[in-house]
C-alpha cells in the first residue's frame, strides 16, 4: 500500500490502529466541536469500485466540512469562495493506521491569492488544527 504521507497542502494527523469507521465518527465529532457540519460523504473506494471497476486497496471517504458562519463571512468578502468550499477532509488508511487529513485553509486562500480572506484563513485553520487535535485524546 502506498503510504498517505503528509501533504504539502494539508494538515495530517494519524490515528494509528483505529477502524475507519470509527476514525470517520470521531473526526466528524471533532469537526462538530468547531462548528463544523458535514455536508457531504464521498467513499471513494466504493466510488471507483462502481464507476471505474478499480480497487484502492485502502478505505478512502472524503468529508466536505462546513462551518456555515466562517462560509458566510467568506462569501462576504469573495462571491467566488464557493469554488473553494467545502474543507475537504480525508480519513484513509496506510501503514501506519488510519490517517486524517484536513486540506490547510491558508495554502488554498493563498494559492488563490485571496488576500482578503488570509485573515479568516488563521481562523478557519485554527479550528481545523483544534479537531484534529482532538483526534489525539
Amino acid at each position: 500500500m502506498t503510504p498517505f504521507g503528509a501533504p504539502p497542502y494539508g494538515m495530517t494527523h494519524v490515528l494509528g490502529k483505529v477502524s475507519h469507521s470509527e476514525a470517520v465518527e470521531k473526526t466528524t465529532d471533532a469537526l462538530a466541536s468547531q462548528g463544523f457540519g458535514i455536508l457531504t460523504t464521498i467513499d471513494m473506494t466504493a466510488t471507483l469500485r462502481a464507476k471505474r471497476d478499480v480497487e484502492l486497496g485502502r478505505p478512502y471517504t472524503i468529508l466536505g466540512a462546513c462551518n456555515p458562519d466562517l462560509a458566510y463571512r467568506a462569501y462576504l468578502q469573495d462571491p467566488g469562495i464557493g469554488l473553494l468550499l467545502p474543507c475537504n477532509v480525508v480519513v484513509t488508511e496506510d501503514e501506519r493506521g488510519t490517517v486524517v487529513s484536513v486540506a490547510d485553509p491558508e495554502v488554498v486562500f493563498e494559492t488563490a491569492h485571496l488576500d482578503a480572506l488570509v485573515g479568516l484563513s488563521f481562523e478557519v485553520k485554527a479550528r481545523l488544527t483544534r479537531a484534529l487535535d482532538a483526534l489525539a485524546v
